[in-house]
């Protein structure tokens, strides 16, 4: 077994049915693994008086997080390469922070949607990722890396929704207090607009998981040209869809827009986004576009970039600037996927 896909009660009721032992251990394992990465359980002191239980064990479990196989980094950031059992690759970044480390997570190798901007996307779709292999990530990253991380963004390769039990299952993981203790609050889930996963998510009641979407464009004909994904699942049909989504007192959603230079960075796609977000509680996070081979455009001017936030300012949206980090080392948004 991969411990690195079990919460805690599920690793306490396997210690139960396997070897006839409980919290304590299957606890005092968690802890050495989510909370320390140490694999080293001879030397723990709630083992040390079972040799025999403490062999049997060892040969029962696995710890297998992905191997790291090359890492880029620029002005403080860090894209690691993971190779997985079967030769596959998948990409994370470290964002820094102020006060804190953010890790941007795959779920998937590759990815379905096809979205024109992402290299990911022009990638096709491979596999979806265990449950394991996502939280895998984390334990590199705090282990292997040395990186205090306290917030996650599943923004890395594939949709999230598209690998829905998966992803679950490791930010469960995550949050679990015993092991890597990330709150919900912390982490983000960032979906091109699959109105099937939004729903399941709401039915989870998971209070203070933060829910991104990528818009790019409040215009039907523009977003389905730029996404595939909105020809079966519309603009409309995902602002009825968030409307009915139980956020908390004061949560908002995060909406992500790729800005790009002659296509959909005019005022008049500013006030039309402005009007599609009214009355959804909002914070948006307005992102300059990296070039990528075979999508012909620009990225935007900074002036560009203030001028469409300004617009939606004046109408009540509240707007993030973010200019690219890690686009020498193609760890920039939209980049993963394009090998350095």
């Amino acid at each position: 077994m991969n411990i690195l896909e079990y919460r805690l009660d599920q690793l306490t009721h396997k210690f139960e049915k396997d070897f006839g032992k409980g919290r304590y251990h299957a606890g005092a394992l968690y802890r050495e693994i989510f909370k320390k990465g140490n694999p080293d359980i001879l030397e723990v002191k709630e083992f040390k008086a079972s040799p025999g239980f403490c062999q049997k064990l060892e040969k029962s479990i696995d710890l297998l997080p992905g191997e790291i196989v090359d890492r880029f980094t620029e002005d403080g950031l860090t894209k690691f390469i993971t190779q997985l059992w079967d030769g596959q690759k998948i990409e994370s970044v470290i964002i820094p922070m102020a006060n804190r480390n953010t890790l941007c997570i795959s779920s998937q190798v590759g990815c379905r949607m096809g979205c024109r901007f992402c290299q990911t996307g022009k990638m096709g779709f491979k596999r979806n990722l265990t449950a394991a292999e996502i939280t895998g990530q984390l334990f590199n990253a705090r282990f292997i890396l040395k990186q205090n991380i306290k917030n996650i963004v599943f923004m890395g390769m594939g949709e999230p929704f598209d690998n829905f039990e998966a992803v679950i299952q490791a930010i469960r993981i995550m949050n679990e207090q015993k092991g890597f203790d990330i709150a919900l609050r912390h982490i983000t889930v960032s979906t091109a607009g699959l109105i099937q996963g939004i729903q399941k998510l709401a039915a989870l009641d998971m209070k203070g998981l933060r829910l991104a979407v990528s818009i790019n464009s409040s215009d039907e004909n523009t977003r389905s040209w730029l996404m595939p994904v909105n020809k079966t699942q519309s603009l409309a049909l995902l602002k009825k869809t968030l409307q009915a989504f139980p956020l908390c007192k004061k949560e908002t959603f995060l909406f992500e827009y790729i800005l790009i230079k002659d296509f959909n960075d005019s005022m008049e796609d500013a006030v039309k986004l402005a009007e599609y977000i009214h009355p959804l509680p909002v914070r948006l996070n307005l992102i300059a576009y990296n070039p990528m081979d075979g999508f012909n455009y620009e990225s935007p001017s900074d002036d560009s970039m203030y001028a469409f936030a300004d617009v939606l300012t004046q109408k009540g949206v509240f707007v993030i600037k973010r200019w690219s980090k890690g686009r020498s080392v193609s760890a920039g948004c939209g980049q993963l996927g394009k090998r350095c």
